[in-house]
């Protein structure tokens, strides 16, 4: 797998809690993933939140990335997308 992202799509909104955008993808022209959250940090930059499902009292996870390294990487791409995003605005 060589874990490209393509048809990276960013929805701003306006911001609630941190939350200021949302974003999907394509990975390797087989699996679309969207409802990732695009959230502030408190230190500055921003943060990818992947989606819950809540199920009785807990939350569970429906994806997410499993190793740092590809997180690093969806994050960095998606991030970049966003900024060239809120340029025009």
């Amino acid at each position: 797998m060589t874990n490209r992202l393509s048809e990276i799509q960013i929805i701003p909104i306006k911001p609630q809690n941190g939350l200021v955008a949302f974003a999907s993808f394509v990975l390797d022209e087989s699996l679309y993933l969207g409802s990732i959250g695009i959230m502030t940090r408190p230190q500055g930059g921003y943060r990818l939140v992947y989606p819950t499902k809540k199920v009785a009292d807990r939350n569970l996870n429906i994806f997410y990335p499993i190793s740092r390294e590809f997180a690093l990487v969806i994050e960095t791409e998606v991030v970049r997308q966003f900024e060239d995003v809120m340029k025009k605005y």
